[in-house]
């Protein structure tokens, strides 16, 4: 089917490419006109923050939606009637704007907030939706009406739930392009053979990301879901496509014609990038499993990017080839290398080095990747506040300022809501002693008075943590309001009490997230073991894989969490420690194991090829890793720098996404496949290609086409063969 789908692209090339242009910008244009806006629905159904929600929908419309925080800073003091003034005709412009529900002074009536020295003071707009159905251009419109206010000498910084505005592709994926061309040319040493995995990716990522901005127009997705999208696909792109363009040099070198060529080498290394690409969307789509759309949309639009590479892998890049023909290696920056083939290569040479030592390398290997994992054991789970947010920005200044001059709790108050049976003044003394109780919990810095509906039968109260929200500490305190104060009215008569409010939400998504980590890497983990099972028709192999992807996961996430967590070399990265994002582990997890599968499915297709073709287990292993490993290595220099150039991005979550990515990759390619793959193997010999026959019988016939007498060889016969030393330099034994 790939030899034929190549030889269409081959024949029919400007078409194709035709086809891919037109696709690109009509995606590009749909996506501009129908789609929408990209913003962070983080609720969670079910949840007690969700039932808060619900209430306040219900009782309490008008502060139903999302709040901004204005917060206005003059060292000469905000209470002057000036400024008084230039705030109140502010507040009344925005009153009067669409979508907005309430824009409560500063200065009264009601409760002030004015800090004690008089220098900071903090409004607050109410719109009428969540951040999630918020339009970008009503906060713009908000925001500028306090352009006289600024104009006055005032600091006016804005913050808050409403302000997890859109996000995209900042430049730095620009940055990761003009690294990749280096890492192409350096791989290939060819001009024209490092454009054509450049262009197959880029045209790809254009496609997915104007997919996902129509996508956005129906459904919700994350701000970050387009940045990782397009990290993902920018490197798996040029990944996939590099590893078909190695396998048509081979052909080329071979003496094959070009026209010749790409069909074999997609027929070969393409099947290998479809098993690889699809363990990836499968993986990536799993998370719908967990439950929580916003994880579950920020997985969609990765899986749409890379399913766009696959597309552009076995169709655009044929034809592109094509165009090139045999002048792909024209054009070269580097003589073309001379290492008398891969059986004499320095590859070569190691893997046979580690094959006579494997137990020592496989126990060194493993010892440092769980050295590595070790600060995966201090994980926390939360959503950063604005306190992470890029220094310089205005939800970080406005964050800072309510810290000082206010207190942590002020930046993210919790809001509970209390619906009483029967309206009037019991409702009114009933809401007031559940103040006076929230207020003597240990945790909580102040509570003002309850606000009472029209109907007068549900009270709405803020609670002010005494830390700030992603601080531990008010993780606690959310647990303790629930099982104290509303646990104890649960299920009478005289009132039903919730804990609300987006920090009560972040805490329940991190709960909701851990419970279901699990059960959900289990998913992916025996999802991948049945494709390997299928692909190779080996028992060993897809364990095998399962563990060394295991490791290797772990290994980054005590990266991450050293670095993101803890604030190891936090400058270095440009990291702001904090809790780990909740839907990071999860989302990393299928993202880093479907990538993993790819080199493990390129290198051991190769291996088998060669263990099919001798029958020799030590052997085939040390021309598969000679073979495989330089073009291994080039790919996963691609990825690195590609997700290294993401840690460039404004947004916490894509810093943290772009260094775990990188770290896995470089792990992965690294030490799993270079050390612990061949020490693995020489100690599993023949019996790592053992497949029961019942079990071979009852697997469909996905693996690869076995040649005469392959049976008889994947049944183990004796104890692997030592390495001898003349194995080890490259001679037939």
């Amino acid at each position: 089917m790939l030899r034929l789908l190549a030889t269409f692209s081959v024949r029919h090339r400007w078409l194709v490419i035709a086809t891919w242009l037109l696709l690109v910008v009509g995606a590009t244009l749909a996506g501009q006109t129908y789609g929408g806006s990209f913003t962070n629905d983080l609720s969670v159904q079910g949840a007690d923050s969700q039932a808060a929600y619900d209430a306040l929908a219900e009782k309490f419309p008008e502060v139903s939606g999302d709040g901004m925080q204005v917060v206005l800073h003059d060292d000469g003091g905000v209470d002057s009637p000036a400024v008084r003034q230039a705030v109140d005709s502010a507040l009344e412009t925005v009153r009067d704007q669409s979508g907005v529900a309430s824009a409560q002074s500063p200065f009264g009536p009601g409760p002030t907030m004015v800090s004690d020295d008089g220098t900071t003071a903090v409004a607050t707009v109410r719109f009428t939706e969540r951040a999630a159905d918020l339009d970008q251009s009503q906060i713009q419109e908000a925001q500028s009406a306090f352009a006289a206010v600024e104009g006055s000498g005032v600091q006016v910084e804005f913050g808050g739930p409403a302000l997890s505005g859109e996000s995209g592709p900042s430049g730095s994926e620009a940055i990761g392009l003009a690294a990749a061309v280096l890492v192409l040319l350096v791989a290939f040493g060819s001009v024209f053979a490092m454009l054509v995995p450049l262009l197959t990716a880029v045209l790809a990522l254009g496609l997915g990301l104007g997919a996902i901005h129509l996508l956005a127009g129906s459904i919700s997705v994350g701000t970050a879901g387009p940045v990782v999208a397009a990290m993902i696909g920018l490197g798996v792109g040029i990944d996939y496509a590099l590893l078909v363009v190695t396998r048509h040099r081979e052909g080329l070198a071979a003496g094959h014609r070009a026209t010749d060529s790409i069909p074999i080498a997609l027929a070969i290394a393409g099947r290998s990038v479809l098993v690889a690409g699809t363990t990836v969307v499968i993986a990536i789509l799993s998370l719908y499993l967990i439950g929580i759309p916003f994880v579950a949309t920020l997985g969609l639009a990765s899986a749409i990017t890379v399913s766009a590479t696959l597309l552009a892998a076995v169709t655009l890049l044929p034809a592109l080839l094509a165009v090139f023909g045999d002048r792909l290696d024209r054009f070269r920056v580097r003589r073309p290398r001379r290492d008398g083939g891969h059986r004499t290569s320095g590859w070569h040479r190691w893997t046979r080095h580690v094959q006579r030592r494997p137990l020592p390398y496989l126990l060194a290997s493993v010892a440092l990747l769980v050295a590595l994992a070790v600060p995966l054991l201090d994980l926390r789970l939360g959503t950063a506040d604005d306190g992470s947010a890029p220094t310089g920005s205005t939800e970080r200044q406005a964050f800072d300022l309510i810290d000082e001059h206010f207190g942590p709790g002020w930046t993210g108050p919790l809001v509970v809501t209390a619906e009483y049976g029967e309206a009037g003044a019991s409702a009114l003394q009933e809401a007031t002693a559940l103040r006076d109780e929230l207020a003597a919990t240990p945790g909580v810095a102040a509570v003002p008075p309850p606000a009472m509906n029209d109907a007068g039968d549900t009270a709405v109260l803020t609670v002010v943590p005494a830390a700030s929200p992603d601080d531990e500490l008010t993780e606690d305190l959310v647990h303790r309001l629930r099982a104290d104060a509303a646990g104890d009215r649960s299920g009478q008569e005289s009132g039903e009490v919730h804990v609300g409010g987006p920090t009560a939400t972040s805490i329940d998504l991190a709960d909701r997230l851990g419970e279901r980590m699990g059960w959900f890497m289990a998913f992916v983990v025996g999802l991948s073991f049945l494709l390997l099972l299928v692909e190779f028709r080996s028992v060993f192999v897809p364990i095998k894989a399962a563990l060394m992807n295991l490791l290797s996961v772990g290994a980054a996430y005590g990266a991450v969490v050293a670095v993101f967590q803890w604030g190891w070399l936090a400058d270095v990265f440009g990291a702001e420690p904090g809790p780990i994002e909740s839907f990071a582990p999860m989302m990393l997890f299928a993202v880093l194991f479907g990538l993993s599968m790819d080199y493990e499915v390129f290198l051991l297709s190769r291996v088998r090829e060669e263990y099919l073709r001798t029958g020799d287990a030590g052997a085939a292993v040390a021309d598969g890793v000679a073979a495989t490993a330089r073009v291994i290595t080039a790919a996963a220099a691609v990825m690195v720098v590609v997700f290294s150039s993401f840690l460039l991005n404004d947004e916490r979550v894509v810093n943290l996404f772009g260094f775990g990515l990188a770290v896995a990759i470089a792990i992965d390619a690294t030490l799993v496949r270079l050390v612990l793959v061949p020490a693995l193997m020489a100690l599993a010999g023949r019996r790592a290609w053992y497949l029961p026959r019942w079990l071979d019988r009852l697997l469909p016939g996905a693996g690869a086409p076995r040649p005469a007498g392959a049976r008889a060889m994947a049944v183990p016969t004796g104890t692997p063969e030592p390495v001898t030393a003349a194995q080890e330099t490259g001679a037939r034994p």
